[in-house]
């Protein structure tokens, strides 16, 4: 933590601020009351006044943390800040009542405190808008000091712990979730225009499916089931197409049992969608109408900066197949490599770590992570994938091991995949079977059968594309940001380190 005060006078502070508390509540007065009177937001108080539409005499009722503070004998400036702004309150001995001039700003207020004031509008000598305060409420009583405006807070673990002081210190960080929140406001009006229904799935399933991951398993005492949390929404969307609808989405968390990194939490947003009569051509057009909206809502234009490099979003992107890309960029083409253990044998030809384990799936996933995704920092879709790390698609024509799948690259990163949904039941019930085969065989990233799913299809779902797209990845990128947590409230962190002692 950046602040100037050792352990010791943090402590010291506290002890002070606790003593404060003891000595307000002597007085009869409660340092946290259940009500706070507020006419105006900070915001909204400044604007009114700057438009005229304040008057000398119009007395406003504002509310806010105390961020600093300036005591000049009989006359004091603070400053206080709520969540639309900040604003400089002047406070007059002479006028307050030196009784409570002398307690409040000598005395038993502390930089942190949220206080309430009435007064009137004005502006200062210097040109500063400014509450002329009338009374003062104490509202809540901050035990333990702010860090230092000066300094911040800067070390990242302590920031992503305690993200509270971490957006307290940092208005910077406060901004970066609220393009957040925009960017997410921007994808939902978009699809919305659309004519798509957002609905919500179940996250507690008795069967995951949807993505290769390894779930979290949980346990519902009631029912003596054994439940998982979700890996993707898409089975349970997918029936909704069986059901009727022709366009849906869910924007939701999903949650994957797997390593965290700059690009992954275990606990991520996810945004999905479905949409009937269209094919993964149609969702690759979607999807460039859809980011180059969200990106322009958000940011003004089509060309952002992320980590130095300047990313422009207009529609078309380049539509690469997947084969050229891992072949241009690694010498290795996985086509002549019909199983695992020839494609592994040709990598480690060329000195690339290729597991034992691996299956040929996971393997053309390491050549494609490692040598073609970093370098595709402009919007890029790579299309039609293997049949063998793509079950829930469909085959693209003329072939019988590539399917119509495309997956979205922005920044280095994979931002979105999508595919032709497969709705032939037979076929998808064999590759259930195989994904089975290989559960039991100790992958445990492989899809289990799901025979409701089955079921569905067998009622018929019409030809469709389906999407999905991590957002905080998304959000990264809006935000100029190399790595998840800095766009995930509360990310998920080992535990914290404690004294042996305790």
């Amino acid at each position: 933590m950046s602040q100037p005060f050792s352990e010791q006078e943090l402590l010291d502070q506290e002890r002070v601020r606790r003593e404060k508390l003891a000595r307000l509540r002597e007085a009869g007065i409660d340092p946290y009351p259940p009500r706070v009177e507020r006419t105006h937001t900070i915001a909204q108080a400044r604007t009114l006044y700057e438009q005229g539409k304040l008057g000398e005499n119009d007395v406003v009722a504002l509310a806010g943390r105390m961020i600093s503070r300036r005591i000049m004998g009989k006359l004091s400036f603070a400053h206080i800040e709520d969540g639309t702004g900040k604003i400089q309150i002047m406070v007059r001995r002479d006028e307050l009542g030196a009784d409570k001039y002398n307690r409040f700003f000598k005395k038993d207020l502390d930089l942190g405190d949220f206080i309430g004031v009435k007064g009137v509008m004005t502006v200062t000598k210097t040109g500063e808008v400014t509450c002329q305060v009338q009374d003062i409420t104490l509202l809540a009583k901050a035990l333990k000091p702010l860090p230092d405006k000066w300094h911040g807070l800067s070390d990242p673990e302590l920031r992503q712990r305690q993200r509270y002081l971490d957006l307290l210190a940092n208005p910077e960080v406060r901004e970066r979730f609220r393009v957040r929140a925009r960017m997410v406001r921007a994808l939902r009006d978009y699809l919305d225009s659309q004519g798509f229904i957002e609905v919500e799935t179940p996250i507690l399933q008795p069967i995951y499916g949807g993505a290769a991951a390894e779930p979290f398993v949980t346990y519902h005492n009631y029912l003596h089931q054994k439940l998982y949390l979700r890996i993707s929404f898409e089975l349970y969307l997918k029936r909704l197409l069986v059901g009727g609808y022709d366009k849906v989405y869910e924007i939701g968390r999903d949650f994957r049992n797997e390593g965290i990194s700059r690009k992954h939490n275990p606990e991520f947003t996810q945004l999905e969608f479905y949409e009937a009569y269209t094919d993964y051509n149609g969702v690759m057009a979607r999807t460039e109408e859809m980011l180059a909206y969200v990106v322009k809502e958000v940011t003004g234009g089509l060309v952002i900066t992320w980590q130095g490099h300047e990313i422009d979003f207009t529609p078309p992107w380049p539509r690469i197949p997947l084969r050229q890309a891992i072949l241009e960029a690694s010498g290795i083409d996985y086509d002549a490599y019909p199983d695992a253990d020839s494609l592994r044998a040709a990598m480690r030809a060329k000195g690339i770590d290729a597991p034992a384990e691996a299956s040929r799936g996971k393997l053309i996933d390491k050549l494609l992570s490692h040598f073609v995704e970093p370098n595709l920092i402009q919007p890029t879709f790579l299309i039609d994938y293997p049949l063998d790390v793509s079950p829930l698609a469909k085959r693209k024509p003329g072939t019988h091991d590539v399917v119509e799948r495309f997956e979205g690259f922005v920044a280095g990163m994979e931002i979105c995949n999508a595919f032709s949904e497969l709705n032939d039941p037979l076929d998808q019930l064999e590759r259930f079977l195989e994904q089975g085969r290989a559960l039991e065989a100790g992958d445990k990233e492989a899809t289990p059968v799901d025979m409701d799913y089955i079921n569905a299809l067998s009622y018929g779902m019409p030809p469709a594309g389906g999407f999905g797209m991590g957002i905080d990845r998304f959000a990264m990128i809006l935000t100029d940001q190399d790595n998840i947590r800095e766009v995930i409230l509360f990310p998920h962190l080992r535990p914290e380190k404690r004294d042996e002692q305790e």
